[in-house]
C-alpha cells in the first residue's frame, strides 16, 4: 500500500490591524498500512512547523483573514517548506519504522 500524506493547519496567527496572516502552523502526517486483516500494521509519523508570512494589504493577490481558507494556508506552507522535501523525509521515517535498524531493551 502507498504512503498517505495529510496536510493540516492547526492554527494561524494574524495581525488584526493589517487583516493578514503572519504565521501559519502546519502539520504533515504520513501513514502506510502493511499487510491485511489481523496481520495489518500501520506505520505513522508526522512533522510540524511554522511559516512566517508578510501580508501586504495593497498587493493584488492579498486575501484578508476572513477570506483565507485552509487550502490557501496549506499551499503557502508547502511552497515555503518544500512539500516534496517534507514528504520524502516522512517516507524515509516510515521505511525505518518498517525495518528498524536499532532497538532498545535488555537482552535478558
Amino acid at each position: 500500500m502507498a504512503i498517505t500524506y495529510t496536510w493540516t493547519i492547526p492554527t494561524v496567527e494574524n495581525t488584526i490591524a493589517t487583516g493578514g496572516i503572519d504565521i501559519i502552523h502546519w502539520r504533515c502526517s504520513a501513514s502506510e498500512t502493511v499487510g491485511t486483516g489481523d496481520d495489518a500494521v500501520k506505520h505513522s509519523t508526522s512533522s510540524y512547523g511554522t511559516v512566517g508570512c508578510t501580508p501586504d494589504p495593497d498587493a493584488s493577490d492579498f486575501i484578508a483573514y476572513d477570506g483565507v481558507t485552509e487550502a490557501n494556508c496549506i499551499a503557502w506552507a508547502q511552497a515555503d517548506v518544500g512539500k516534496d522535501d517534507i514528504e520524502a523525509r516522512l517516507a524515509a521515517q516510515i521505511e525505518v519504522l518498517k525495518a528498524p535498524t536499532q532497538s532498545t531493551g535488555v537482552p535478558w
